[in-house]
């Protein structure tokens, strides 16, 4: 377990671990409500949380452990093309600012807590409310453990190794959401927040000081992809279709999962999300300076043995040991606010949208806290699982074909918001046509997120969540235009 261990950067990082385990726990008596035993406070908070609260757990749900060590490995990897996560992260806004706020109001009037009770509500459809949540649950599984590879990556870096380190700090995660629900990570999303910001800020001030200038940087990075052959600190021209599909599809996904939905119905009201809607872009400014320290990795003269060391590489090598474990610590962190409101999310729609259904129909507030507790303790023990038993690039393709999944839902959660022409039937044929179809592209393509498309002139490289979602909206529409039109038929052959 204990290979080389850096005594400096272990000291730091067991004791803001501590710190932040502590806060798990007293966050139960956080704006302490009169029980935690309904859903409504243990899955939600008590849909109390104010602007700066949401902000920050938003912020921390949305930008994860996971986003700080993949991004930079990606532009690490192949250059600028791994920026496609910048304007998707700005494209998202408006929509959150248009739509989200419509959402709340409807959830909020009718105690919705979850994507497939608001399908329900739409509809009436016990069909497409089933289908709305078996495809969150499944798609927020693998993103939990992705959770635990950033966590992973910032435990070997401090030169631990084995899975009980790893075992121990989701054991710590299980209990502490189980006692708090979503009031522990709206509470440790401050601490875990500040701390990314202050990791960033300090490498973009100092290791560029260290490797000669942006400049330098800049020009050590275009080398390196010269001499690999691919990639590049610019966009070639037959990149910008897939980046441009890349961030659509990204950004039209991002607020269908259940976690960002989560914090979405625990804000206070609509004028919070929509401030929100205008202040999280400060969260994408920092991903963009994130994303440059994959550069800083080839102007350091790295040897990594993976694309995902890169971040904990830089730290090891240009900064003491004490902020080292620092930043090591804001990483295993960062795994805790999303891992714990992803669990919840999941959980929430279990308990309404299985449970209450299927199971037991006449379940109390009470009951349906408790299976929701037990629910998400679950969620986070099969996501360990599938680390500790699977490959991890498995879970890296499961995560891909989640997002594409998740996509499907959008027409069915959010058409209905605004139009009340389409049916549940045909809201589900396009739910299983894209899902079915979307899934079958990816799975023909190696797992890899583009499908070509052949023009005869060339071929174009597509996110292929978006062409799932377009096949899935034509076939929703043309289904809708068929059960419309067989009344009329048959009215027409008994006038005949």
């Amino acid at each position: 377990m204990l290979t080389n261990v850096d005594s400096a950067a272990f000291a730091v990082f067991l004791a803001l671990f501590i710190l932040v385990t502590g806060m798990g726990f007293v966050a139960s008596r956080w704006r302490k409500p009169e029980t935690l035993a309904h859903l409504d406070e243990w899955g939600l908070g008590g849909r109390k949380f104010g602007t700066w609260i949401t902000w920050f757990l938003v912020g921390g749900d949305f930008y994860t452990a996971y986003t700080v060590i993949a991004v930079p490995a990606l532009v690490y990897a192949v250059g600028a093309y791994g920026f496609f996560a910048l304007p998707y992260t700005i494209i998202v806004y408006p929509f959150v600012f248009a739509v989200m706020p419509v959402l709340w109001k409807v959830a909020k009037e009718r105690g919705y807590v979850t994507a497939g009770d608001v399908v329900r509500g739409a509809y009436g459809s016990r069909g497409l409310e089933l289908a709305v949540a078996a495809t969150g649950v499944l798609a927020t599984m693998p993103y939990i453990a992705l959770q635990l590879i950033g966590m992973e990556v910032a435990i070997k870096a401090l030169g631990l190794s084995g899975e009980v380190p790893l075992v121990l700090a989701f054991l710590v995660l299980a209990v502490y959401t189980y006692s708090s629900g979503l009031r522990a990570p709206a509470l440790i999303a401050f601490v875990k927040d500040i701390m990314i910001y202050i990791v960033v800020i300090a490498a973009i001030a100092i290791v560029p000081s260290k490797l000669g200038g942006y400049g330098a940087v800049f020009s050590a990075a275009d080398a390196a992809f010269a001499a690999k052959g691919s990639g590049g600190v610019l966009l070639s021209p037959a990149q910008i279709v897939p980046y441009a599909s890349l961030a659509l599809g990204s950004a039209l996904a991002a607020f269908m999962y259940p976690h960002t939905l989560t914090g979405i119905f625990a804000a206070s009201g609509g004028n919070t999300i929509r401030k929100n809607a205008m202040l999280l872009p400060a969260y994408t400014l920092l991903l963009g300076l994130l994303a440059l320290l994959g550069y800083m990795g080839h102007a350091a003269g790295l040897k990594l043995a993976s694309n995902n060391d890169v971040v904990p590489e830089l730290f090891k090598t240009l900064f003491p040991s004490w902020f080292a474990g620092f930043a090591f610590a804001a990483i295993a962190i960062g795994a805790l606010v999303p891992a714990a409101v992803m669990s919840i999310g999941a959980a929430n729609l279990f308990t309404r949208n299985f449970w209450k259904v299927w199971v037991d129909p006449k379940v109390t507030p009470a009951g349906e806290a408790k299976v929701a507790k037990i629910t998400s303790m679950l969620v986070k023990v099969g996501a360990l699982l599938a680390i500790l038993l699977m490959p991890t690039q498995f879970a890296l393709d499961l995560q891909l074909l989640g997002g594409l999944w998740i996509l499907q839902t959008l027409p069915a959660l959010v058409f209905g918001l605004y139009l009340n022409w389409f049916s549940s039937t045909a809201l589900l044929a396009g739910w299983a046509v894209g899902l079915a179809g979307g899934s079958w592209l990816a799975w023909s393509d190696g797992l890899k997120p583009l499908h070509g498309i052949d023009f005869g002139a060339g071929t174009v490289a597509v996110y292929t969540g978006v062409l799932a979602l377009a096949l899935n909206i034509v076939v929703a529409v043309v289904v809708n235009l068929v059960l419309k039109g067989l009344p009329q038929a048959r009215l027409s052959r008994e006038a005949a």
